[in-house]
């Protein structure tokens, strides 16, 4: 092919087009050389073009005369330069590349050897490596801050970003909807089976008003994965942050967008779980896909021997503090909310992105761009706050306006239900918002992203069916996932053989669910920001594998055709109690201050006989505990049974002319009704929720 060639602009990043032609840009501090190399519908390489010019660290060139097919423009990047793996340069023009502002792929990655095979194998791995797709429309860049109408798309998006969650929900998008029997088939396990109107309505049953994607950006198998026969089922392995998944969302972004907006329109608004932490690309001897290949050095943290530094646990970290990086994430967050819509994010190992030499700071980089960003400082943004480097833990540590998953509340909350000593002074930490945690520089207990469960570790049924993990099946000798699960197993490992005891299988079956509705319970009246991970609230198991990263089978893909109706049906009740009752979404922590104008103290703590705690009930052994709200005129009082034998209540006195309604027993599943308060009784293992009638 002849092209007409002109250097070109070093802005914006990535392929865009103008009047001219084709403009490239591509940042690579030590490449000596980037070829921009053009591919047919059979994925034929039909030109490659040189970037002569370069202006700092970006290598650039505009091509005219290049025809952009309807079916888009498929490319990928070459480098050259030392290939000296040693000295962290991996630079083979073997090697074919995805930029790293590809914002669309024509296939997913299917990892091979030979991706990372050395320079001297000699073989081109283009055959192997999805092609990027360029369109006519704009790409997303930092340089549409210059843009006159960007300001103008910024205001559309910031008018719709975004609300203050009070229930998020995080999902797979293929575990969610992969089974689903009222899901056509053809959009099973994809985005745009959660616009369906039976994914809808499950929503709305349960209160979700957010929900939060686990990864859909496009990732890469892990090479021991490959080798196992197994595949990633979570998505935290990215190549390309800017591109969706072909699998999980084959319309690319505006599939993306089309859900989101469908969603937004009852009312739930929708985050994507990122990871800018590491690539797929993985340790010094994964595949060569992108950024190891453009620039290894630049792209990743080293240290002083050019050894890959690994606070990630996955290989490689990537460079968080560098501008040219820091402007790859903004770019990339920008990208999802303009073009898609979506409200936020939730950040993976987040620490990466605070972490300097000097240590962790929330004034690093890409944290105050973050801040400062007209944009960016409007979107909901949660923090994963630890990685596994050097004061890896940083729980509390991200300035408002950022959330934060809160793990202390999780083990807090498992101790005390699991009946460990002395575990009623964490309880009452963790309902009253985790003070100990948040409260400084202004941040509220909506800060807290309070979980009994997440994705990673046991499910929520697992934590009271196992007392140990199962996860021989990873491939990994039952070595990976977490030891510290406190969990419990109601006297029996796992589930019992389907030809034992009816009577005891269904003993089993209502004690394990009588935990899980007093767990559940206790997280929707804590204060904070509720989180359930999906199929939670219908009774699933992974069959005690506490790391189903690698289970992408029937181990992860929700079991709708058993799911628990009557769990589902409890937790949408505790999602709608909890919305009616104000007092348990407090916008300031629980001190036992007096609160407002009736100078009465925002919260009391009880025993059962009615006498208010003192210091040595908190170390008595007692496994119950009562505490009464009260805000703006409405009280509620909670109360807690992590003991196996009811217990006599005796209430406070209600205020003058009022009495207590319970409003729901976990013990029973019981939402509202009349119950006589002078004769009130809280069950064992169970939570009991009182409001006050005036």
């Amino acid at each position: 092919m002849d092209f007409l060639i002109k250097n070109g602009q070093p802005s914006p990043l990535g392929v865009s087009i103008d009047d001219w032609g084709i403009n490239v840009a591509v940042l690579a501090p030590n490449a000596a050389a980037i070829y921009f190399c053009v591919f047919d519908a059979e994925e034929h390489e039909v030109a490659r073009v040189l970037l002569p010019a370069r202006t700092g660290d970006v290598h650039h060139v505009n091509i005219g005369a290049l025809e952009v097919p309807a079916t888009g423009l498929w490319y990928g990047l070459r480098a050259d330069g030392e290939y000296n793996p040693s000295a962290g340069l991996f630079y083979d023009l073997n090697k074919l590349l995805v930029d790293p502002y590809a914002i669309e792929l024509n296939r997913s990655f299917v990892y091979d050897d030979v991706l990372s095979e050395p320079k001297s194998a000699g073989v081109d791995t283009a055959p192997w490596v999805p092609k990027a797709v360029f369109r006519h429309e704009p790409t997303p860049s930092s340089v549409e801050q210059n843009d006159p109408n960007h300001s103008l798309l910024c205001d559309a998006a910031m008018s719709s970003l975004s609300k203050p969650p009070q229930f998020v929900y995080e999902l797979s998008v293929k575990a969610f909807t992969r089974l689903h029997p009222d899901v056509p088939e053809h959009v099973r396990g994809t985005v745009a089976a959660l616009r369906e109107p039976c994914i809808i309505e499950h929503l709305l049953k349960l209160g979700v008003d957010t929900l939060e994607l686990m990864p859909i950006s496009a990732w890469v198998n892990e090479r021991h994965l490959t080798h196992l026969g197994l595949h990633n089922a979570w998505g935290y392995n990215p190549v390309a942050m800017m591109a969706t998944e072909p699998r999980l969302c084959p319309g690319g972004w505006r599939e993306l967008r089309d859900t989101v907006a469908a969603l937004k329109a009852v009312g739930i608004q929708v985050i994507l779980d990122v990871v800018f932490n590491h690539t797929g690309e993985g340790d010094v001897f994964g595949p060569v896909l992108s950024m190891r290949g453009l620039d290894n050095r630049y792209y990743y943290k080293h240290n002083d021997g050019f050894q890959l530094i690994n606070d990630t646990g996955c290989g490689n970290t990537i460079a968080c503090e560098r501008e040219g990086v820091v402007q790859l994430m903004m770019d990339a967050m920008r990208h999802w909310i303009l073009k898609t819509g979506v409200a936020g994010f939730r950040f993976d190992l987040a620490t990466v992105m605070g972490r300097l030499p000097t240590g962790f700071s929330n004034q690093a980089p890409l944290l105050s761009m973050m801040k400062n960003d007209p944009l960016l400082s409007q979107a909901l943004l949660i923090a994963e706050p630890w990685d596994v480097g050097p004061g890896g833990y940083q729980l509390g540590h991200f300035q408002s306006p950022w959330l934060e998953w809160n793990d202390k509340y999780r083990d807090d909350v498992r101790r005390y239900w699991q009946g460990q000593p002395n575990a009623l002074g964490g309880l009452a930490t963790r309902l009253a918002g985790s003070s100990d945690v948040f409260a400084h520089d202004g941040r509220t207990p909506k800060a807290s992203v309070n979980f009994i469960a997440a994705h990673d570790g046991f499910c929520l049924r697992d934590v009271v069916s196992y007392s140990h993990k199962y996860n021989q099946n990873n491939g990994e000798q039952n070595r990976d996932g977490s030891n510290d699960n406190h969990s419990w197993s109601n006297c029996v490992e796992g589930e019992l053989p389907d030809d034992a005891d009816p009577v005891a299988i269904q003993r089993l079956k209502d004690s394990r669910m009588r935990d899980i509705r007093a767990l559940l319970t206790t997280l929707f009246v804590s204060q904070g920001t509720v989180m359930l991970t999906a199929g939670d609230e219908l009774g699933r198991t992974q069959h005690g594998n506490n790391n189903a990263y690698a289970q992408d089978n029937e181990v992860t893909w929700i079991d709708w055709a058993n799911a628990d109706q009557s769990l589902i049906g409890f937790v949408g009740g505790l999602a709608a109690l909890r919305r009616r009752l104000k007092t348990l979404h407090f916008d300031h922590f629980l001190t036992g201050q007096v609160n407002g104008d009736a100078h009465l103290a925002d919260v009391h703590w009880w025993r059962t006989d009615g006498q208010e705690m003192q210091v040595g009930d908190w170390y008595s052994g007692s496994r119950c505990l009562g505490l009464s709200l009260y805000h703006d005129g409405e009280s509620v009082l909670l109360w807690f049974n992590a003991g196996f034998e009811a217990v006599p209540l005796t209430l406070p006195a209600p205020h003058a002319g009022c009495e207590w309604r319970l409003a729901c027993d976990s013990n029973t599943a019981q939402l509202g009704g009349d119950v006589d308060e002078k004769a009130a009784v809280l069950g064992g293992r169970s939570v009991q929720v009182w409001s006050e009638l005036c």
